[in-house]
């Protein structure tokens, strides 16, 4: 093996041995998202492979991220967890807090910061994090200060944070020194504490148990809260929090390891039940025993290095399309206790969830990353269930993640409408600190360790390109190249930071480079003052048709998407006469840009053939804008005119013959 770190890698301006394989982003774009690239195009990392499934699903799961940030105007952008409104969501934002580590997770190698910054100060600075469900919301706080090394913005929420924390004392145990908590709130109905609890009659409530998923969490928490409190100077906090974790880990160690399963496991906290007893191990394994990997509370020690066996054993928890969350033996593995009419709803007691096969496939990354003993887990193993989760993405032809799936077939379970495009597990996060390997870390020095086996194994890659990463204030680029025919710039895996060639070694492996950071960039944001959450109040919309309130809501909710599946916006009814959509803002208002976003399907929904934007003025509609260019479909259309003091905006379309018109969103801005 042959590793060059080239002179002066610490600084932006050095030279390098061969031109960068560059990726044509603007075409990747145009290819991946159509008439809605721009919004990517200088937001996301770009990523390609010899795997065009796993390339195809990276680029989908940015569309749901994009999909998934909901703007509230002043109050920024959220990420939300169901597409359209849930009745246990935090109302009227439709945020949930149990999948913020994985928004967050992903959110964190975008380029534009606003979207995790603004979902971390809804989160920490407007009551988001209202412990509904249990999160490891402060740990990935930390990590996404790993990748952007902002330090203030990492710091901003601490005071909350800790406020937080300590609100937990609720679901504390103080005899065991173990959090404990009903499954139903761990965002895990029907597992088997609470089945058992209940007798095997049903599962949804009840239950409460010491899981390793609380108490990892809570180690995650204390620990990242340990590291930021250090950050800003607080040494008793610091130490506070250092010890919370370190004992954390022990009585999970030492209590919540079962030597009989070899696994970790939930002991039942209720202290009154006919069925079960307090302190009293469950009886079958579950995926959640994993999550300890997950934050790197496991040490490198055989003896737990073996609970993997269990994942890929087709008798306990390795499904043919996934992986069960409670291995095949329990009593009560995939019964069906709950429906929602005649639909199945959600259960843990076996299916495959996208969001803890997220979760296992950290954990195992962290364990190849850094451990010794690895039990029976490979580079291979870690590529084929990587392979097999991207796979769960496809419905046949197109791109769909679901809430659940049946872990023989792969098929969707639950498919009711808010199931389409959910956003409860992560993938690109994934793909760039385990395929690719970015190890992100607190110091100046950029680590990449790419899990990929070597190039016999059928799970290898030949090549693949990172591109446009962030990391420190600079974006990097990590590219590999099994034999140098791809990309024709040398054989070998190469890093490139800020365009330039830092280091290059010939065979897979990890490479560690002194990279000092720099100022993050400015968030820039502009702000949407058509958005309206509640129905009934300023802003208010009209229209010329389907005057249904919902309907006309929609096209002012702060939500955009162009998916099929699900209908967002407000839709007209086909006409050959003129249509409009009004906005009253209730007040004047300083504006000067639109943007409209129109859905189009090549059947009953098109553009507009013909549209102008309007303005209230002496009692009468006049023309501010009247765009010659026709409006983009399933894509954003950007209109602008001199700054005006507006209080009614309309827009005034004439439709293409025989089609309706939707409008997915309409927002207006002052700059």
């Amino acid at each position: 093996m042959k590793m060059l770190l080239l002179a002066g890698a610490a600084m932006v301006g050095i030279g390098a041995a061969q031109p960068p394989a560059a990726m044509d982003t603007t075409a990747i774009a145009a290819r991946r998202f159509g008439n809605d690239a721009p919004w990517y195009r200088d937001r996301i990392p770009f990523f390609e492979s010899a795997d065009p499934t796993i390339d195809a699903v990276y680029y989908y799961r940015w569309q749901v991220y994009r999909a998934h940030q909901r703007d509230l105007g002043a109050e920024g952008y959220i990420t939300t967890e169901f597409a359209d409104d849930v009745d246990w969501q935090r109302h009227p934002y439709a945020s949930l807090n149990d999948a913020s580590g994985f928004h967050i997770g992903e959110g964190r190698w975008l380029n534009d910061r606003r979207f995790a910054d603004d979902y971390i100060h809804f989160m920490y600075a407007s009551g988001g994090n209202d412990r509904h469900f249990t999160d490891h919301m402060a740990d990935s706080v930390w990590g996404r200060y790993l990748v952007d090394g902002d330090r203030d913005g990492a710091l901003r929420h601490l005071p909350v944070m800790n406020h937080i924390y300590r609100l937990w004392d609720d679901k504390f145990d103080f005899d065991k020194g173990l959090y404990f908590v009903e499954p139903l709130l761990d965002a895990t109905e029907y597992t088997v504490s609470s089945i058992d609890a209940s007798g095997g009659k049903d599962g949804f409530r009840g239950g409460d148990a010491f899981r390793p998923s609380v108490n990892a969490y809570m180690f995650a928490n204390a620990r990242a809260l340990a590291n930021m409190a250090a950050m800003a100077g607080n040494a008793s906090m610091a130490a506070d929090y250092t010890a919370r974790a370190d004992a954390l880990q022990q009585r999970v160690l030492a209590h919540l390891w079962s030597e009989k399963l070899t696994h970790f496991i939930d002991r039942h906290q209720s202290r009154k039940n006919e069925f079960v007893r307090y302190w009293e191990p469950i009886r079958n394994r579950e995926l959640v025993g994993y999550l300890p990997w997950m934050f790197e509370l496991v040490p490198d020690d055989p003896k737990y290095a073996a609970a993997w066996t269990h994942l890929l054993d087709p008798a306990s928890l390795a499904g043919k399309a996934g992986m069960r969350t409670v291995e095949a033996s329990y009593e009560y593995y995939m019964r069906q206790y709950r429906y929602l009419g005649t639909a199945p709803e959600c259960q843990w007691n076996g299916p495959i969830w996208p969001y803890q096969t997220t979760q296992i496939l950290h954990g195992m990354a962290n364990l190849l990353d850094h451990a010794r003993a690895t039990g029976p887990v490979t580079r291979s193993i870690y590529m084929r269930l990587l392979r097999q989760y991207a796979a769960l993405h496809y419905q046949g032809e197109r791109l769909d993640i679901e809430e659940d799936y049946h872990p023989e077939t792969g098929k969707p379970i639950v498919g009711l409408d808010r199931s389409h495009h959910y956003f409860h597990s992560g993938f690109n996060d994934l793909v760039l600190t385990g395929l690719v390997g970015i190890r992100p870390r607190a110091d100046d020095v950029l680590e990449v360790n790419p899990l990929l086996p070597d190039a016999a194994d059928p799970q290898s890659l030949a090549w693949f390109r990172a591109q446009d990463v962030p990391y420190h204030g600079h974006k990097i680029a990590v590219t590999w190249d099994a034999d140098g025919s791809h990309y024709g710039r040398g054989q070998g895996l190469s890093i490139e930071v800020d365009g330039k060639e830092v280091a290059r070694r010939d065979t897979l492996g990890r490479v560690e480079i002194p990279v000092a950071r720099v100022a993050t960039p400015a968030i820039a944001r502009p702000i949407n003052r058509a958005v309206q959450l509640v129905r009934g109040q300023f802003p208010i919309g009209s229209a010329s048709s389907n005057s249904d309130p919902e309907n006309i809501h929609d096209a002012i909710d702060g939500r955009t998407w162009f998916f099929p599946e699900l209908p967002n916006g407000w839709s007209s009814a086909p006409s050959p006469t003129p249509q409009w959509y009004a906005i009253d803002l209730g007040k004047p208002v300083d504006l000067a840009r639109a943007e409209l976003a129109f859905f189009a399907d090549g059947k009953g929904f098109a553009v507009p053939q013909s549209y102008r934007l309007q303005a209230w003025f002496d009692g009468a509609w006049h023309d501010i804008a009247t765009p010659k260019r026709s409006p983009v479909a399933n894509g954003i259309t950007d209109i602008r005119w001199p700054r005006l003091q507006i209080s009614k905006v309309r827009l005034h379309f004439t439709q293409s013959r025989g089609k309706a018109t939707r409008l997915a969103e309409f927002k207006l801005f002052g700059e």
